[in-house]
């Protein structure tokens, strides 16, 4: 019996389908009881459907629909309702001249009216028209402009991007007020349909860099996005890679800036997150706030984030590679103290280092996944309790407790977190070569990684650049901060169409 039920609802539901995709295959009726049951059919079992029905001072009937909890009540009751229902209707006037809203469109295809009601929009009917009115009284809840956690910022704005495209857009604009700002809208998503907006300055990018970026964003096929890191996975070169081509920020100042540098950023509605591309490996390793503090100082932060990638992955893979192979190279008193404090340890260095970097990655995300006050306590505390007790239980050995520390610490200064999370991975296979073949090992596994980031690219754009290829012109901003005085070119790596930001740009085709 119940198969006989589960099949009669399969087959009710697919009549449903059908009568639901003849509708939007269809154009509105003149008459509005036909485009009122049409409405109750597309939008059947959705208890947020709205039908307000008006009648007008000439007895014409009207009525707008809107899905209550994504609409601006305030608007609908001053700027829509209240002028239809007490103002002089004239035949011979248009329907929009008696709506007080800035933003009026005709539809006459139920696929768009579906579409613009899913989305907040409020449809209005009018009987003997055979077209509507599509009304913007979008409005839903949305949380404050804050400062973003993930960007902590010293000296910079403390503005962050919230998930309301349209705000997040407004935001850039204050830092770039320019009319070469241009926006792209397109539509993604099958299912449900998302606004994913392309920002660049069009006399500063390369061409080509929009074109490869429309052409990725028009090929997606998936029922939606959700957030902007589904979409960088469907637009990068290479989505298997752990190095991220593209970089997401929170900080509108963090997005204006590298708008000015060449690049183009993509803002997705409902995301906090706008994705900025081409990126270089290099780039990276940047904050917005090395350019608010002193040269000097920001130079010495820039190469000490370059320090600390060499030293999360090469520390735990030297130090068991020497206590395995190299012990010679070590000093006598280094050595004995090191076999001294290895002396009841009942594992081989590689599990020592395994299990000591898993501990420590797991108390990260159970920092970040518990709440503030308690992460802190947890990462803290934790590190020190377990580090303690695994030592005096002779599972690790102090040395290696130093080690991990070191290497944690060291992760945490790479201001990128998908990029500290990709160089955090690739301690794990290094650790395993080190083990295995020693210094030769460790050798290997860095040319391997060199090799890797050479043939990566970012929408055509040589990952390693500006080192390989060479780009004389864009080390004054690559490991170090030279003055902003002497930063007088945006950086060829980007290919940008305007070379000159400072002084003469007409020199600019001399320059290149």
């Amino acid at each position: 019996m119940s198969f006989f039920r589960y099949l009669l609802r399969g087959t009710q539901a697919l009549q449903n389908q059908k009568q639901a995709d003849s509708i939007l295959n269809s154009i509105i009726a003149t008459s509005i009881s036909t485009n009122l049951q049409h409405v109750s059919m597309l939008f059947s079992g959705i208890p947020e459907l709205t039908i307000r029905k008006i009648s007008l001072k000439t007895g014409q009937q009207a009525a707008l629909v809107y899905l209550n909890g994504l609409v601006d009540k305030t608007i609908i009751n001053t700027d829509i309702l209240r002028p239809l229902i007490y103002g002089e209707y004239n035949e011979k006037d248009s329907l929009e001249s008696y709506v007080t809203l800035g933003q009026i469109k005709r539809v006459q295809e139920w696929s768009e009216i579906e579409q613009a009601i899913l989305v907040g929009k409020s449809i209005l009917f009018m009987d003997g028209h055979d077209s509507a009115l599509e009304l913007e009284t979008q409005s839903w809840p949305q949380r404050a402009i804050e400062e973003p956690q993930v960007e902590s910022s010293i000296k910079s704005s403390h503005l962050g991007f919230i998930e309301t495209a349209s705000q997040n857009i407004a935001m850039i604009r204050r830092y770039i007020p320019s009319r070469e700002l241009k926006v792209k809208e397109f539509t993604v998503g099958e299912r449900g349909s998302v606004k994913v907006s392309l920002l660049y300055l069009a006399d500063v990018v390369s061409p080509e860099t929009i074109q490869q970026i429309e052409s990725r964003i028009t090929k997606i096929d998936i029922d939606t996005v959700l957030n902007s890191g589904e979409l960088e996975s469907l637009i990068a070169d290479n989505p298997y890679s752990i190095f991220p081509q593209f970089s997401e920020t929170q900080r509108p100042d963090t997005a204006a800036s590298h708008l000015l540098q060449g690049r183009a950023a993509v803002v997705v509605d409902r995301s906090p997150g706008v994705l900025i591309g081409p990126m270089t490996f290099s780039a990276f390793f940047q904050t917005v706030d090395d350019y608010n503090l002193r040269w000097v100082i920001a130079s010495f932060i820039r190469l000490l984030r370059f320090s600390a990638f060499f030293i999360t992955i090469f520390t735990p893979a030297l130090y068991i590679a020497m206590i395995s192979f190299h012990y010679e190279v070590l000093p006598l008193q280094l050595l004995l103290w090191i076999a001294q404090s290895r002396e009841r340890i009942p594992f081989p260095p590689l599990i020592e280092a395994m299990f000591m970097e898993l501990v420590l990655e797991m108390l990260r995300e159970a920092a970040i996944r518990l709440p503030a006050p308690i992460g802190q306590t947890i990462g803290v505390v934790g590190g020190i309790v377990i580090g303690q007790a695994a030592v005096e239980a002779g599972i690790v050995s102090n040395i290696m407790v130093i080690v991990v520390a070191i290497t944690g610490i060291a992760s945490f200064i790479i201001p990128n977190l998908e990029m500290s999370t990709g160089i955090r991975l690739i301690r794990f296979p290094m650790m395993l070569m080190a083990y295995i073949f020693g210094m030769a090992g460790i050798i290997v596994g860095a040319m391997v990684l060199i090799a890797r980031l050479l043939t990566l690219t970012s929408l055509g754009v040589p990952y390693t650049s500006p080192i390989s290829p060479m780009l004389i012109s864009d080390m004054k901003d690559t490991f170090v901060r030279l003055p902003i005085s002497l930063l007088k070119k945006r950086p060829l790596s980007v290919r940008p169409s305007q070379l000159q930001r400072q002084g003469n740009r007409k020199k600019d085709k001399e320059n290149q």
